[in-house]
């Protein structure tokens, strides 16, 4: 670790080079993210087969390249099939725990993660597998090297996110999704069907995070089981920029995607995932630490 840090200062470019790599990443993690936060605030569902459904999109991606496709076409067919399972989901599970207690829900939803992990086993074994893009690399002066797959995921990411932000703005499902959100009830009384628009909110979070997974089985590996890892990332920066705050989704996941690569670099690529794990406790500490406070205040 000690040689690591003595690295970075003696040769600053290399944290440059690690901070816009983590850049990159992040964007991908904030999609996710958002996709979470929408199902969070909106259904009140915290769904822990969040990053399973990535992974799900990221074997779409895979099986393309099996039938001889380039993964990037799997994007519109990962967005277009995960949107329809996840209203499936929806209508075969969610629906039945969306007005129950917290623990409901995570039960169901972590069942749902159980279920998928074991599908991709079954279908495609444990092995780690990989989306080959062959898109090369582009050579940002002397010492640093940017994989063009993550800057034209960063690209995608961002167009995706736009797109969904003049939806939910501009679309009446989109005003409906924000009034469902605010007031359930009331949304109701003014002829909103909030059925449909919990089953459309579902569904959108799926094809989101079929997206992002297509992305990542371009840039890293997948295997069944990895989805939990994604799943830990989406809860971190929702935690941290709260339901409804996109712009602190988007700050969140590129800080959260800066710190995992710097920490893989100093403490080592093993310990990438414990240092997100960290991150996770340390969040969670200072929001109940805020709550607290309020607390203190209001007394």
């Amino acid at each position: 670790m000690l040689d690591n840090l003595s690295l970075l200062w003696q040769a600053p470019i290399l944290g440059v080079d690690l901070l816009l790599q983590g850049l990159f990443i992040g964007a991908i993690f904030a999609l996710v993210a958002y996709g979470l936060a929408l199902v969070w605030g909106v259904m009140n569902v915290k769904n822990l087969a969040q990053g399973d459904m990535v992974i799900l999109g990221g074997y779409i991606a895979y099986q393309a390249t099996l039938w001889g496709l380039h993964p990037i076409v799997a994007l519109p067919a990962a967005i277009v099939l995960m949107f329809g399972l996840g209203w499936l989901i929806y209508l075969l599970i969610i629906r039945r725990v969306v007005d129950r207690d917290m623990f409901t829900s995570l039960l169901a939803t972590f069942g749902l993660s159980l279920l998928i992990q074991q599908l991709l086993n079954l279908i495609y074994g444990p092995e780690v597998k990989v989306a080959e893009s062959g898109f090369g690399s582009v050579h940002l002066g002397s010492f640093i090297i940017v994989q063009n797959v993550r800057l034209y995921s960063l690209m995608m990411a961002a167009a995706l996110a736009a797109a969904i932000v003049l939806f939910m703005k501009r679309s009446r499902m989109g005003q409906a999704i924000r009034a469902t959100a605010q007031d359930p009830r009331a949304a109701r009384v003014l002829g909103v069907n909030t059925d449909q628009v919990y089953a459309f909110t579902y569904a959108l979070n799926a094809s989101i995070c079929g997206a992002a997974g297509v992305l990542v089985a371009m840039i890293w590996v997948i295997q069944p089981y990895y989805g939990i890892v994604y799943s830990i990332r989406a809860f971190i920066i929702v935690t941290a920029a709260g339901l409804g705050n996109l712009p602190g989704v988007i700050v969140a996941g590129f800080g959260l995607g800066m710190w995992e690569n710097v920490a893989g670099f100093v403490f080592g690529a093993e310990f990438a995932v414990a240092a997100v794990v960290i991150m996770l406790v340390l969040v969670l500490m200072y929001r109940l630490l805020q709550s607290y406070r309020v607390r203190q205040v209001v007394r």
